[in-house]
């Protein structure tokens, strides 16, 4: 190992307190979507004890520390949003304590998405103490609104800020990994719209819950035969929601609508998945849109997208990915394993839109996420804190 990586590898293990409590504090602030004010003061708290040159608070709420002023840019990108608690008893612990026991920072948020943030604002602390002086501006990006509108805070990075880095590392959970894409996704409306008549007489109407019921059947038939990618897998769509609407309940029902989930693997479209519901409803009196998303941010900015999340993936041999992997050989005298993610990052746009190369690699374990009894092993913080150091280095 040479010098560099010994001296980061010592510095992570010796802030791994210092890293843990980080965690512990931000995961004690309970900060869903659209709300995370208070957890993005308190990172910027820490990203400024931590000794950055700057940080700024972006007209979204993004949180944005930076160290140097190179011409080449890296951003390291972790939301600070969480989804909520769900069902309060099917928790061992409080999902608001930040509890640090047996090796583990406990708590929502702890691996979807915080001990990202958590792990880089120490790499931030070790790449000022070493004396960081590469021709590179680094980026640490708490972003807001992801579990609500993947990619979102990055559309408003790119286009509003002005900010659009050479390279970029994902923070989401890999189990210390490197993953090199995912599948895309989009939210999807099918609307019928039948006629009603009164419930004596069915026969006198047209009945949207029966025509939506047999498009129901054909997207159960569809999910089996999409297309697949050796690396990503297979497309799916399922059925999230069924709603309708009758002018009474002794009436024919004149209106039903699907909400469909449409996850897209390599060479699947926003206009090939669309095709394919237009196909299902040929000759009903129904429509396909895919939907848009608009919230105000916790800012009081309304800003939003279309929610369509476009599939990426990176090439196993790009420069960006080789970077990754010799940073962690360098660091852990092993070889990574290359995958990629099951759900959905801000890479749909970091990536997907802006085509900006991009990587994860993150403290905790996917399976976890959104899941009751979430946690994460503190000697993965420790390592994500050394790993996002040394890739500073090895670009």
């Amino acid at each position: 190992m040479s010098d560099i990586y010994s001296k980061i590898k010592i510095l992570s293990e010796k802030y791994k307190d210092y890293t843990a409590n980080n965690l512990s504090r931000l995961v004690q602030i309970k900060s869903l979507s659209t709300r995370e004010k208070e957890v993005q003061l308190e990172l910027k708290r820490q990203l400024l004890e931590a000794g950055v040159d700057e940080v700024t608070i972006d007209g979204l709420g993004n949180v944005i520390g930076r160290i140097g002023n190179g011409k080449r840019v890296l951003a390291i990108d972790g939301h600070m949003d969480t989804v909520d608690m769900g069902n309060a008893g099917n928790w061992d612990f409080d999902p608001l304590g930040g509890e640090i026991k047996d090796g583990f920072v406990h708590g929502r948020g702890t691996v979807d998405q915080e001990g990202g943030p958590a792990a880089f604002v120490t790499s931030a602390r070790i790449l000022k103490e070493l004396g960081f002086d590469k021709d590179l501006t680094v980026y640490f990006v708490g972003s807001v609104m992801e579990e609500d509108c993947d990619g979102l805070c990055w559309k408003y990075i790119v286009e509003e800020d002005g900010i659009k880095p050479d390279f970029a590392i994902s923070t989401e959970p890999t189990n210390l990994n490197i993953y090199r894409g995912h599948r895309g996704r989009m939210e999807i409306h099918v609307s019928f719209y039948g006629l009603s008549s009164h419930g004596s007489a069915p026969e006198r109407g047209k009945n949207a819950i029966y025509m939506a019921s047999r498009v129901a059947l054909e997207i159960e038939k569809l999910n089996e035969r999409l297309s697949t990618d050796e690396f990503l897998g297979q497309g799916s769509i399922t059925i999230s929601e069924f709603v309708s609407k009758s002018p009474s309940l002794c009436a024919v029902s004149d209106f039903a609508r699907l909400h469909l989930d449409r996850r897209l693997t390599w060479g699947e479209t926003k206009e090939s998945a669309v095709k394919e519901i237009e196909d299902l409803i040929s000759g009903m009196d129904a429509k396909v849109e895919v939907l848009n998303y608009e919230e105000e941010a916790y800012t009081g900015i309304r800003y939003g997208m279309e929610k369509y999340y476009p599939t990426w993936k990176i090439p196993e041999n790009h420069a960006v990915v080789q970077t990754g992997v010799k940073a962690f050989e360098k660091l852990f005298a092993k070889k990574p394993l290359i995958d990629k993610w099951t759900f959905s990052t801000n890479g749909v746009v970091i990536n997907g839109i802006y085509g900006i190369p991009t990587i994860g690699f993150g403290p905790g374990n996917e399976v976890l996420a959104h899941a009751p009894n979430e946690k994460v092993a503190i000697d993965d913080l420790v390592a994500a804190s050394a790993f996002y150091a040394a890739f500073a280095y090895e670009l």
